[in-house]
């Protein structure tokens, strides 16, 4: 799956993860946060997006709502 990929900062220096259909807008309801872009057209498997980025079933997560992003409890 090709993504684009964004970062955002956390408390105590967490960073979470929003990844995106490639070429697809931020949706609405996740905008109103400040997220920096860190890879366009990226391939991304549901394995390395869980491993690398903390993003439990990525490809399911964008096939309900349209993005995946990191899940809060894998941020403690």
């Amino acid at each position: 799956m090709r993504i684009d990929l964004y970062q955002r900062a956390e408390p105590e220096g967490h960073l979470s993860y929003l990844a995106v259909p490639e070429g697809k807008v931020i949706p609405e309801e996740v905008i109103n946060t400040e997220w920096a872009d860190v890879a366009r057209g990226m391939e991304l498997d549901n394995q390395q997006a869980n491993s690398t980025y903390a993003i439990e079933d990525a490809e399911q997560q964008i096939n309900k709502k349209g993005y995946a992003i990191t899940g809060l409890n894998k941020l403690a």
